[in-house]
């Protein structure tokens, strides 16, 4: 790709796009005169698939047609309904199909997680996690510590690499298991770094786990639909997902779980249950004993909401449609034509405070003013027509996102981060 950053060049990288009619399949918040944003927010909310619409209205026309009936007929009964997204959902987060589940909001599974999989014995007693960590993960754990009596001050381990970093380094993390891990009873880490936009190397994490006899769970908010993962193979005892940013699933979408299919039969495992986990042979049975379902399934507390779960039918087949490994490789590309931008052109007013190395990010690339506060820069790109992220206290969050994103839209949103800036 050619290292000059110019409107031309883009231009003529969106004609060799593979991926370029993917774009039509989303609709984009309109700005003024009627023209398109420039969309770089993927990272917190993804665009509505151009399916979504009909595949809910299809469901409540169901509903209005058939009533009760809607659970067993129709062309996607509700009764098997959140079966429909497994298979698709198994092939972005590279797992088996037994393994993973759509259901409920991603801290609602992180606690369910961690009901079956944190379980503090003598010593073994703490959790590791980075030092800036999403908050809702810090709360969800440290409930989870004083669920089990105990204090987070002495349970709950956050690690960072350098005082305010957001990034936390394997030789962080396995220099503390090197001199404490026989205390660690969890490591919780995330696939991309929230704050940072850091990847990590979550198979390496996944080994270190097992190397010290601890339990291992990814958090893959910003990892799920970002970069290929392949839960399977690593290993991790479990993982947790939100559906509604690279997923394009919408706003409060539904969430995705995986279990290692080593514990697919664990029925000693504790867990908090509800009748959807139940056995589905046996679930109408209304017996009073709960078995099971095999696999992630077993983890399910209720029916699924077919409305919220719509959407996953629209975006998920995009997905299986474009590839994963073809989604990272322009993501590469398209998310390296944004740093060259910001390098050639705002070097001195930008710090990029997400690693350099393509292969330890993703789509996203956190900024942070060099000089001054940056909120009104923010501000202004708001103003023009750009929509991005900011993040307290001092980071603007931008994501191009291979799947519907143009190198054109990066020449566009550093013309006007560069305009914000100078005035």
């Amino acid at each position: 790709m050619s290292d000059e950053f110019s409107l031309a060049v883009a231009r003529t990288l969106d004609e060799a796009d593979p991926l370029r009619e993917f774009q039509r399949q989303f609709h984009f918040p309109v700005g003024a005169g009627g023209r398109p944003k420039i969309y770089l927010c993927g990272n917190s909310l993804g665009l509505q698939p151009a399916e979504a619409r009909r595949a809910v209205v299809a469901e409540l026309d169901d509903w209005e047609r058939l009533g009760v009936e809607g659970h067993f007929q129709g062309e996607h009964p509700w009764m098997p309904y959140h079966e429909f997204v497994t298979e698709p959902l198994a092939g972005v987060v590279g797992a088996l199909r037994h393994e993973v589940v759509a259901m409920n909001s991603l801290t609602v599974n992180l606690h369910l997680m961690m009901v079956s999989f944190y379980r503090p014995q003598g010593s073994r007693r703490r959790i590791v996690m980075e030092r800036q960590a999403f908050p809702s993960d810090r709360y969800a754990v440290c409930s989870q510590i004083r669920y089990h009596g105990l204090d987070p001050e002495d349970a709950l381990v956050e690690l960072e690499d350098e005082p305010g970093s957001a990034s936390v380094s394997l030789d962080t993390l396995a220099e503390y298991l090197d001199r404490q891990g026989d205390e660690v009873a969890l490591i919780l880490m995330p696939g991309v770094q929230y704050l940072s936009g850091q990847l990590q190397n979550m198979e390496e994490i996944c080994r270190l786990g097992r190397q010290y006899g601890c339990r291992v769970g990814l958090d893959l908010a910003h990892a799920a639909g970002n970069v290929p993962l392949a839960l399977h193979d690593w290993g991790p005892d479990f993982a947790v997902w939100c559906s509604y940013k690279y997923l394009n699933c919408g706003p409060g979408a539904v969430a995705g779980c995986f279990v290692h299919e080593r514990h697919a039969r664990s029925d000693d495992l504790p867990r908090f249950a509800g009748w959807w986990g139940h056995e589905k042979s046996t679930r109408f049975r209304m017996g009073p004993r709960f078995q099971p379902s095999y696999g992630a399934e077993g983890w399910q507390l209720s029916n699924p909401p077919i409305l919220a779960l719509a959407p996953l039918r629209a975006s998920l087949p995009l997905f299986e449609r474009a590839g994963m490994q073809v989604l990272r490789e322009k993501s590469l590309r398209l998310t390296g034509y944004l740093e060259t931008g910001i390098r050639q052109r705002l070097d001195s007013a930008i710090e990029i405070r997400t690693p350099a190395d393509p292969e330890r990010r993703g789509c996203q690339l956190s900024l942070r003013l060099r000089h001054g506060d940056g909120r009104p820069v923010f501000e202004a790109l708001e103003a023009d027509d750009v929509v991005a992220d900011w993040r307290e206290p001092d980071v603007i969050r931008v994501a191009p996102v291979p799947m519907y994103n143009r190198f054109q839209d990066v020449v566009h949103f550093v013309d006007r981060l560069e305009a914000a800036i100078h005035g």
